[in-house]
Parts: C-alpha cells; sequence; structure tokens
C-alpha cells in the first residue's frame, strides 16, 4: 500500500491549518524476562530493559516530526503487566517498582510509561492483590507511571470483589495526590475488555501476545474532523456526513500509517496497530463535543447526542480501517471530560451530566473518563459506577472502563486544575442512592450468554 505525494499534501495542509498531530507513539516492550524473586535485581532488570530498548525511541520520533512535519505530541512506553512478574517476588510492596519505572520514563525523556497493571477479570492471585494494594503508593510517589486493572470481560463477567477494591484503591489514590488536586487517580483506570495493544494512557499495557518490542500510534485529529465537517451544507443528510467523516478519518489515519511504518523501521522493532481514536486535547478546536454539535446537536448533552456519536464512531472505523494494515487498540471518539473544552462547556452549562455520559459510552471508545465527582462520594458509589460501566462493556462485548476523580475538599462548582493534556476538571453531581448491599456482596457477574461463540 504506496502513500503518494497527493496524500502527503494534503497532510501538510492538515497540520498547517487544522491542528492535525500524531497523538502518540507508544513502544510495547515485554518485561517477562525481568521476574526475579529478589526486588532489587529485578528492578535493575527492568530499568536496563526498558532504558536499552527504547533508547532511541525520543529521538526517532523527533526525527519522523522534522522530516514529516507531522507533529508528534508524546512519546510513551507501554509494558506487561506489573503483576505478572512480579509473581515471582514475595514483596508485598510493589511500589519500588513503580519508581523504577518513573526512572526510566524520566531518562528516556517520555511522558507517560504504562503498565503498572494486573487481570484480574476472573479472579485475584497474590501478586495482583498485591499489586492493587501498592497503587496508591505508587501513584503518589511517581510522575509519569500510569496504572490500569481489568476487572471484567465479556467472557469472564464481572469480578465483584474486585470492583470494590479498585473503588476503594481510587479513593485512597485521591486522598494521597490531595496537594495536587488528587491527580494520582487520573493516572488510574478500571477495565472491561481491556485491549493489549493501546497506545493511549492511562490504560496501555504490552500484552502477553505481542512480540518482545513493538510500536504502536494513535492518530486523532478532531480539530481536522470538525473543519471537514463545517464545509458540508446544514441542509448535507446524516448519509453525506457519515461519507464525509470516513473520507476524513481515511487521511488522518494514512499519516499515522506512515509514520508506524518509519518508526518501527528505523527503530528495529516490529510495526504493531493503529489506534484510529479520535482523541480531544483542551486547547480550542481540538473537540470531539464540537464534532458532535457539527453534527446538529445544539450541545453536547442534549437529545440526539448519543445517536451523533454512535454515527461519528461508526464512521471513523468504517474509513480508517481501509488505511491502515493493521488497526487496534481502542479505535473510535474519547469523551473525557477535563481533555475536551467542548465537553468542559457542556457540562459546565448543565447539557451535559453523568447520567448522559454513560449512556453515550455504550456507543464509543473507552468509557466515563477524566470525571471528578465530589470529595464525600462513597467508595460504594464508585463501585456502582464502575460495575454499570463493566455491565455496559461484558454485555456488549466492547472495551469500557472508569477514569474517575474523588475530588478530596471539593464540592459540585469546582474545577480541579491538572495541567498538560489532562486538563481542567469540573466537579460533577453524582447520583447518591447506590446503597451499601451491592458492593459488597461480592462474587463474580456471571459470564453473559453472548459470550459462548464457539
Amino acid at each position: 500500500m504506496d502513500i503518494t505525494p497527493q496524500e502527503v499534501a494534503e497532510t501538510m495542509a492538515m497540520v498547517s491549518q487544522q491542528n492535525l498531530d500524531l497523538r502518540t507513539i507508544t513502544m510495547g516492550i515485554s518485561l517477562m524476562g525481568c521476574a526475579d524473586e529478589d526486588m532489587g535485581r529485578m528492578r535493575t532488570k527492568v530499568y536496563d530493559r526498558i532504558t536499552r530498548t527504547a533508547e532511541h525511541l525520543v529521538e526517532t520520533a523527533d526525527a519522523l516530526e522534522h522530516e514529516y512535519g507531522i507533529p508528534i505530541a508524546n512519546k510513551r512506553v507501554s509494558v506487561t503487566p506489573i503483576a505478572q512478574i512480579a509473581a515471582a517476588c514475595p514483596d508485598q510492596d510493589l511500589s519500588p517498582l513503580a519508581v523504577t519505572l518513573d526512572k526510566a520514563a524520566e531518562t528516556l525523556g517520555i511522558d507517560f510509561l504504562g503498565g503498572f497493571s494486573a487481570l484480574v477479570q476472573k479472579g485475584m492471585g497474590n501478586a495482583d492483590r498485591r499489586l492493587i494494594n501498592s497503587i496508591p503508593t505508587a501513584l503518589a510517589t511517581t510522575e509519569r507511571v500510569c496504572s490500569s486493572v481489568n476487572v471484567a470481560s465479556t467472557r469472564a463477567g464481572i469480578n465483584m470483589d474486585a470492583v470494590l477494591l479498585m473503588a476503594q484503591t481510587i479513593v485512597e489514590t485521591a486522598q494521597r495526590t490531595i496537594e495536587r488536586d488528587c491527580c494520582g487517580a487520573a493516572k488510574l483506570v478500571v477495565f472491561a475488555n481491556m485491549v493489549e495493544d493501546s497506545p493511549f494512557m492511562a490504560g496501555a499495557i504490552h500484552g502477553s501476545g505481542e512480540a518482545d518490542a513493538v510500536i504502536n500510534v494513535g492518530v486523532s485529529g478532531p480539530g481536522v474532523m470538525a473543519a471537514a465537517l463545517r464545509h458540508l451544507p446544514k441542509d448535507a443528510s446524516l448519509m453525506d456526513v457519515a461519507e464525509k467523516i470516513k473520507e476524513t478519518a481515511f487521511k488522518i489515519t494514512r499519516a499515522g500509517e506512515l509514520m508506524s511504518r518509519e518508526a518501527s523501521r528505523r527503530l528495529g522493532v516490529e510495526k504493531g496497530i493503529v489506534d484510529l481514536s479520535l482523541a480531544p486535547t483542551p486547547a480550542a478546536g481540538d473537540s470531539v463535543a464540537e464534532i458532535l454539535e457539527i453534527i446538529g446537536v445544539g450541545r453536547t448533552g442534549g437529545p440526539g447526542t448519543t445517536c451523533a456519536l454512535a454515527l461519528l464512531n461508526d464512521a471513523v472505523k468504517k474509513g480508517g480501517v481501509m488505511a491502515s494494515s493493521s488497526v487496534g487498540g481502542l479505535s473510535g471518539a474519547f469523551i473525557p471530560v477535563s481533555e475536551d473544552a467542548g465537553m468542559i462547556r457542556a457540562t459546565e452549562e448543565g447539557a451535559l451530566t453523568l447520567e448522559k455520559l454513560e449512556a453515550m459510552t455504550s456507543v464509543c471508545s473507552v468509557g466515563l473518563d477524566m470525571i471528578a465527582v465530589p470529595g464525600n462520594t462513597t467508595a460504594e458509589t464508585i463501585a456502582g459506577l464502575i460495575a454499570d460501566e463493566m455491565a455496559i462493556g461484558v454485555i456488549n462485548t466492547k472495551t469500557t472502563a472508569v477514569r474517575v476523580i474523588p475530588a478530596i475538599g471539593h464540592e459540585v462548582g469546582d474545577t480541579l486544575e491538572f495541567g498538560g493534556l489532562l486538563g481542567t476538571a469540573p466537579v460533577m453531581p453524582i447520583n447518591t442512592f447506590a446503597g451499601e448491599v451491592l458492593a459488597h456482596r461480592g462474587g463474580r457477574f456471571p459470564a453473559p450468554l453472548n459470550s459462548l461463540k464457539n
């Protein structure tokens, strides 16, 4: 599949006029050879493996950015879920491994490193529990490390014991980072049907089915998509809107495909996937909410929002899948409240509620993302929020997630300031009628009938 000079010229126009960037180049690195019963030796192996494998990641990305003129917003690394290698070690506190990951990220000059993670959708092993118990300390003592835990899947159902444990962990992580607007919880995400090749944080891991090292690329382009749709006449049908989205997604993804090939070739590692996700930023004009309003919704969150988002998500996938040899990751439209200026505006105006966001997650990528809730929200309420979102993912055979920030010391109407890509989070009201029984029943929500695919 050759990339033509005309496509390069079109891409340059997107960069100069419509704020196109490549959201991230993420190197996935296997740490399976680093397991050791001695914590000190394991930390040394982990640090050496990451820094040696990704030694040239940043300089290669910078060179590609300079040569092709396409900005690369983030350079990142994802690693094998740490709980898997920590099983060899008896230490109860696994946060020193997070400190090592943070040191490696600093050495490399990358912005985030994902993989302080565990997969517990069907049960929790000893290492999984030790890792989860270490998350609050790990995220409070590091700057670049991200954590994720998969508590549900369509094949296994929902591990309700893990749901409550993660709710309690989220609250404790927020409490441990109060002086930084509870930002530790902004680097922690709970998943159903977690993918093993996502380049996006905070949920990136390097799955066990991957090669030793791969390059995964996350494209974006909400600004490009919005600019393309503005050229449509007001009376254009939704079929016309879908076709324009497909056409634009194809062009955006071709840029990601080019950079993915070149990065993997120059770094001498396997080419992984291109993630088609439309990932917004707090910058003006880089908003998924704005796209939905251009499609025709009066304000994001109003009636028609879920329909418009479903159309956008589907058309992005249809257009992008033809432009890459390997599409993966999450691939769709993200709706993080704190990272999208349009979402923030809609929330502040009362158009967008937590309940509407939950409905929207049934048709988009990921789920309830970067949601700040009042600081007095109980762990049982957060567990109910997680369980609801996990059920959407399990029943609909899709990836869903919750990244919620208990705003300790803050109430509805206050704002958390994270800075950078994480943006600004308005504290949203949350339904407080969760009760205490459901979260404490424990056990496992059984796998649905549609999990029997064989």
